[in-house]
């Protein structure tokens, strides 16, 4: 048997919201979720296992039946889905009551569920969210429904809110395999036997990294084996880009460029800019940010004086005698404190006209 284990896909998700590609990721996260269909198409994969929070909300009818469209091109593989703490089946809702056309199995929300699926000898257990969020230790309670067939648990949670549990608990339950969501980072737990898939995409900067689906072969002695397979379209990276005196604005342009280009362009950047520059230079990187995916600009420069030439422009003044004082050698005050005197010094006096 082969299976693939998603979650936290988080279909309709407008990441970046006020960002120019905020709902060009929202197409792509749909986009890669479909490459995740064709791939259990061109692998013949059994079981598409769903730990939740497909959706970024309770789905409406309309969201449904593009979902359903989609599910429907599998020509084998079984599709089994719980609800999460975003998308949790409310009563009466859409998603209670919309009836799949597709080889799709939803587990209904607030309680624990059985599906045991006959031609794979295989019994999935679960339990739907139909609220927010869950205190109580729910996923330590399941149990394998079926003896003589291959086990898997499907579950959301994680936190003290969600479905806490413990690692240990689950994993001397008799499942063949633990399929978990919430987390949006992938972790194998337990090896080939427990693990958070993560989410498909990063949904925010915090996400960094690569995002993917879990793969799984069970052999004919039940024996699993899973691999992580990579496969979002853009990644969250914090790039920091170390600049120099010498650099007009021009060539700090150029830099961030090569930066970016480096790690890949198509990446969502937050971009640190460390060094020392040139007082005189203005830093404008609205090039950078219409051309490129950056979400966040910080500049940690620090201005660069020429010493010898500002104590010489302005020996009779304050920041003359600023500056004799603090190159004082002979001082009793540490080098590293001197200088750090000295910056902050002439830039409050350069700010205040002096």
């Amino acid at each position: 048997m082969k299976f693939i284990h998603i979650s936290d896909v988080h279909l309709g998700i407008r990441p970046d919201m006020g960002r120019v590609w905020s709902d060009k990721r929202s197409e792509e996260i749909f986009d890669t979720f479909k490459e995740v269909l064709t791939v259990c198409d061109e692998l013949q994969v059994d079981l598409l296992l769903i730990a939740g929070d497909l959706f970024d909300k309770t789905p409406s009818e309309k969201e449904l039946r593009r979902l359903d469209v989609e599910l429907k091109k599998l020509y084998k593989t079984k599709t089994v889905i719980i609800a999460g703490s975003a998308d949790y089946i409310k009563e009466d809702s859409d998603w209670s009551k919309y009836a799949f056309s597709s080889n799709t199995i939803v587990f209904p929300g607030g309680r624990a569920t059985n599906a045991y699926i006959d031609d794979l000898n295989v019994c999935i257990t679960g339990y739907s969210y139909a609220k927010p969020e869950y205190n109580e230790r729910i996923l330590e309670k399941l149990n394998p429904g079926r003896e003589g067939a291959y086990n898997i648990l499907l579950g959301h949670g994680g936190d003290m809110n969600h479905m806490p549990f413990s690692t240990e608990k689950l994993a001397k339950k008799d499942f063949d395999y633990i399929a978990l969501g919430f987390i949006h980072k992938v972790k194998h737990i337990l090896k080939n036997k427990m693990a958070f898939s993560g989410s498909l995409e990063p949904l925010d900067y915090t996400e960094t990294g690569k995002h993917g689906y879990i793969y799984g072969e069970v052999d004919e002695e039940g024996r699993t084996g899973i691999t992580w397979v990579p496969c979002n379209k853009r990644s969250y990276v914090n790039a920091t880009v170390k600049l120099n005196s010498s650099m007009d604005n021009r060539m700090i342009n150029d830099t961030v460029e090569q930066k970016i280009n480096e790690l890949g362009k198509d990446n969502i950047y937050r971009i640190m800019l460390k060094g020392k520059i040139d007082s005189k230079v203005d830093i404008n990187l609205s090039v950078i940010k219409n051309k490129y995916y950056v979400n966040q600009i910080i500049n940690r420069t620090e201005e660069y004086y020429d010493l010898d030439k500002l104590q010489q422009e302005n020996k009779n003044n304050i920041v003359g005698r600023l500056i004799s004082i603090l190159s004082d050698e002979d001082s009793s005050e540490k080098e590293d404190i001197r200088k750090k005197a000295m910056q902050y010094g002439i830039d409050a006096l350069v700010e205040i006209g002096e």
